[in-house]
């Protein structure tokens, strides 16, 4: 008798394991297992791909912001500093250097 055929199924003691999930390494029977991307994965192991999978995409999505927002933020404090300044600088000259009368 082979070695996988003398192997029960890790969540039911009564089926036969058909494959080792590669994630985990436990062995599992035909309802157990789904094939993904080539691969025969436990349900447990399944969901830590597909959450793993959400994660590098919002890193991306994180890592861009990293950079993006403090510039941005940048950008618009030099254009409201610009702006405030060239309305400044359209006073009158009066406005200046006039001192202040009590």
């Amino acid at each position: 008798m082979s070695g996988l055929a003398a192997r029960r199924c890790s969540r039911h003691d009564l089926r036969e394991a058909v494959c080792r999930c590669p994630g985990c390494t436990l062995f599992f029977c035909r309802e157990c297992v789904t094939e993904h991307d080539g691969r025969l994965l436990c349900p447990a192991c399944l969901a830590k791909g597909s959450a793993s999978q959400s994660t590098k995409a919002g890193g991306i999505t994180r890592r861009a912001l990293e950079w993006t927002a403090p510039l941005a933020g940048l950008a618009l404090a030099w254009i409201l500093f610009y702006y405030a300044g060239w309305i400044v600088s359209r006073f009158p000259a009066q406005v200046h250097t006039q001192e202040r009368v009590r």
